[in-house]
């Protein structure tokens, strides 16, 4: 196992980029007491995105009903009940903020009989609504393998419909355990073969896995229709949750790109500081922008 105390390499020395509205999202997701992602889980480009004057909304809370050994949200069993007046809350911060497209998240909440799928669908008609030109990303959990919630969710048709893989099967045990690898990809399957949606998925590496597991992965992915990847390295959050085992070079991160491109992907983002709903809505960014 690595040394947590490994030092990072010099590509992991993240650049601060900030503008003008980094302190207006800041001010604003404060007021409207919603929760982000960015912060929850510890992004590292929070400051970037916040300034480019988009963020990723968590839904349902900020406490999560699992224990993923890689996820810096915080865990309980019973969590709080699901706040009724939240979807308005997002829907209001979607329109100040002007987003001309949206990310939504949620953590698990296995407490609840639908997962909170019905949170989820008030959530994005609420969006709908006050911003009806706004684009939709749902990065969802697995709803427990639960079809009526998950179809309940995928009827309101989000523009992209992510749910992400995390690591390849030979980790699930260690880094997810109460996760399913067949089940998330059964899910991806189910967007796009029922529902026609375009499907999305992400997988951090630098946990112990190899390029031909990443490789196997991907291919896994594209038999489930998935058109759309990101890869990032894997940051261990606190030193009770995993270490890391290897810091990715650029040049893999490069490697993987082109392969998942080679296979059929048409859009991949990989780099280091590559999170799940980085420049989300943007089809085509340049590589100095991953790392």
């Amino acid at each position: 196992m690595a040394d947590q105390r490994m030092r990072k390499p010099e590509w992991l020395k993240l650049r601060m980029k900030t503008g003008p509205e980094f302190g207006v999202i800041q001010r604003l997701l404060s007021e409207k007491s919603l929760n982000t992602v960015c912060r929850s889980a510890r992004c590292p480009n929070l400051q970037e995105c916040w300034s480019r004057g988009t963020a990723t909304f968590l839904l349902l809370g900020n406490v999560c009903t699992r224990s993923c050994r890689f996820c810096a949200i915080g865990t309980e069993q019973k969590p709080l009940p699901p706040d009724p007046q939240e979807p308005a809350r997002i829907a209001g911060a979607v329109h100040d903020m002007k987003l001309k497209f949206v990310v939504l998240t949620s953590v698990n909440r296995d407490d609840l009989q639908d997962g909170g799928a019905e949170h989820w669908t008030e959530t994005m008609k609420a969006v709908r609504i006050s911003s009806p030109d706004a684009g939709l990303e749902c990065l969802i959990p697995d709803f427990v393998g639960n079809d009526d919630a998950l179809d309940l969710l995928m009827k309101e048709r989000p523009e992209v419909l992510n749910h992400n893989i995390e690591t390849v099967p030979r980790l699930y045990h260690k880094v997810r355990p109460d996760a399913i690898y067949q089940r998330s990809l059964s899910i991806l399957d189910r967007a796009l073969t029922l529902h026609g949606l375009t499907t999305k998925s992400g997988m951090m590496v630098g946990m112990g896995e190899t390029f031909d597991e990443v490789l196997s992965s991907m291919r896994d992915l594209r038999e489930a229709g998935c058109s759309k990847l990101t890869i990032g390295q894997y940051l261990q959050p606190t030193a009770s949750h995993l270490p890391v085992e290897r810091y990715v070079p650029p040049e893999e991160f490069d490697a993987y790109r082109k392969e998942a491109l080679a296979i059929g992907f048409s859009s991949v983002q990989s780099g280091p500081f590559v999170r799940s709903s980085y420049l989300a809505g943007i089809n085509e960014q340049p590589n100095e922008q991953q790392y």
